[in-house]
């Protein structure tokens, strides 16, 4: 367990933001996560993991936890599944990436998505038709208040659309500090629905595509729309695409017949948020060093100096941009301190 004082959260978060933590602790394993529980009152922590899906205002006067805990493993197997097992301190993308070395399927929609298997099942991402949910074995994490160690299933985890009971319910009493998965080692189920993907397959004059096939279609397709953090400072989608009733959105469609739109049920609709912004005229519009991506108009990106501030006001501006002509509210998607 490491712990520090006055440090720059500069290289913890995505966005690039120089703010600083008081007080700033890392651990890397669940003893040492429990040892720190120990010596400070809940309501003082600060969860710190990959630092993809937040945006920080101002400095941090909480103590920092930054949860480190490394490794991977497999848990058990058959001859159509494996389980696997990540520690929340885990990179994302390199996680799916061991998966696919050993050919085991069901996250290859989800390369290239920033942050740790940690926050995963917190925002319950998802990309390309998949998330996180429809391979969800189960999460172990350690209550707070009470250091107790509990297994959630998936039943347990309220899944919704980016979102989850620790986004809700249980917001702010857990940390999870590790994932298990569910994933297949034959018959992959290959979700190729989004045009992109079956776009690039042809292109690449693929016919029979597997599962790493996929991911470097998700890859490509990623890299070409989004920036990359390490070179231009984002958090990934900023926004939440709306999810709105179908009779709303076939109003909108007679003023905007090109509208796009994903089903959801029968009576309602998602539309992409990344349109809307765009339809407002805001792809790559800039306010000093904050500004709208010029390939993806859901991504917000910090040009340099921006604050978190900066950004936040950005985004305040674009929502009501996209009410005044939509009727519909944006939801963000990251996380906002």
């Amino acid at each position: 367990m490491q712990v520090s004082e006055n440090v720059s959260l500069k290289n913890y978060n995505t966005f690039g933001i120089d703010v600083n933590a008081r007080k700033f602790i890392s651990v890397s394993s669940p003893e040492e996560l429990r040892k720190a529980l120990q010596q400070t009152y809940a309501s003082e922590i600060f969860i710190l993991g990959g630092g993809s899906n937040m945006l920080l205002t101002q400095d941090i006067s909480k103590t920092v936890l930054h949860i480190g805990l490394t490794g991977k493993q497999i848990i058990s197997e058959t001859e159509d599944e494996v389980v696997v097992e990540a520690n929340a301190g885990e990179n994302w993308h390199q996680f799916v990436l061991w998966t696919l070395e050993r050919d085991f399927g069901g996250l290859e929609n989800l390369s290239l998505i920033p942050g740790n298997v940690g926050t995963a099942p917190i925002q319950n991402i998802g990309a390309y038709g998949v998330e996180l949910k429809d391979v969800f074995e189960s999460c172990t994490a350690i209550q707070i208040q009470t250091l107790e160690e509990v297994t959630f299933k998936p039943e347990d985890c309220e899944f919704g659309y980016r979102n989850s009971v620790f986004k809700q319910r249980l917001k702010d009493q857990y940390i999870i500090t590790s994932v298990r998965f569910r994933l297949s080692k034959t018959q992959h189920q290959l979700h190729t629905g989004y045009g992109a993907i079956n776009d690039w397959l042809v292109g690449e004059k693929i016919t029979k595509p597997g599962i790493k096939d996929i991911s470097n279609a998700v890859i490509a397709i990623r890299q070409s729309k989004l920036p990359d953090p390490r070179v231009l400072g984002n958090s990934g989608s900023f926004f939440k695409n709306p999810i709105i009733r179908k009779v709303e959105y076939l109003k909108l469609r007679e003023k905007f017949p090109e509208i796009p739109s994903y089903p959801i049920d029968e009576d309602k609709v998602k539309v992409p948020a990344g349109w809307l912004i765009d339809k407002v005229g805001l792809k790559g519009y800039r306010r000093g060093d904050a500004g709208v991506h010029k390939n993806q108009a859901l991504v917000l990106v910090n040009y340099g100096e921006a604050t978190g501030e900066e950004l936040l006001d950005l985004s305040k501006e674009i929502r009501n941009k996209i009410f005044s002509e939509f009727k519909i509210k944006l939801e963000t998607e990251v996380n906002i301190f």
